[in-house]
Formats: C-alpha cells, structure tokens, sequence
C-alpha cells in the first residue's frame, strides 16, 4: 500500500515528497538549461546566457533568473558601470544539482539510442562529463 506524504511548506512551495521539491526548484523547460550553461561557462552575462538559449523570451530568461537566485542556485552580482554589468554564477548550491543532470543526460543518450538505434548525429552540447 502507498502511504500518502503530508503536505509540507518551505518558503512558499506546497510539497508532498522531496521529488516534487526538485522539480519545483529546477525542473521545467529553462532552469535545467540556464543551470548547465553556468556551470560550463563559470560567469555568463544576460545577453551572452540567452544567446546560448534561441528561443527564450528576455522576460522569460528574466523570470527564471530571479526564480533560481531566490532559491539561491545562482548569484547575481551587479556593477555600478556605464553600460550596467550583471553577472550570473552558480553558487555551491547550484553546483550540487549537476550530478542530477549528468545522470538525466546520460540517461537521455541511452534514450536516443534505444529508439533510434544509435546515436542520431548533429551538433550537441560539451559533454557535462568531460568537465569536473
């Protein structure tokens, strides 16, 4: 019999189980993408992270920004310049979901094989294995 979890509330987030956590914190189309991009890359402009991501809204890349810096997965460091300078990182909290989406790629590539019978050929992203 499947025990049903009690509700939970941690700043804001209704939860029952810490799976739905997760998906709350960085599951959804961009966050897992914008995550990544951080990690290669160490500090990433606004401008330069949504080049890597065609497709993404300016309010979109925005909102998602402010959702992982309030969940405290990236930092937001902005300099008193002309032309204004913001720069994203990843904090130590952020770094810690990167093993999650080593296993989510790697298990996407056995995917990709299991269906189409090998690996289908194109331009891909750096290997998330190859950096450590």
């Amino acid at each position: 019999m499947i025990r049903r979890c009690d509700v939970k509330e941690l700043d804001g987030r209704s939860y029952r189980c810490f799976f739905e956590l997760t998906l709350q914190v960085v599951g959804g189309k961009w966050k897992p993408i914008i995550l990544y991009h951080l990690w290669l890359e160490k500090v990433l402009r606004f401008g330069a992270l949504k080049k890597t991501m065609p497709g993404i809204t300016q309010r979109m890349l925005t909102k998602q920004l402010r959702e992982l810096e309030a969940d405290r997965l990236i930092s937001r460091v902005a300099y008193n310049e002309m032309p204004p300078r913001v720069e994203y990182s990843l904090t130590e909290l952020g770094e810690s979901v990167i093993p999650i989406f080593q296993a989510m790629r790697n298990w996407g590539m056995e995917f990709e094989k299991s269906v189409a019978g090998e690996l289908i050929t194109g331009e891909h992203y750096e290997s998330v294995d190859a950096v450590e």
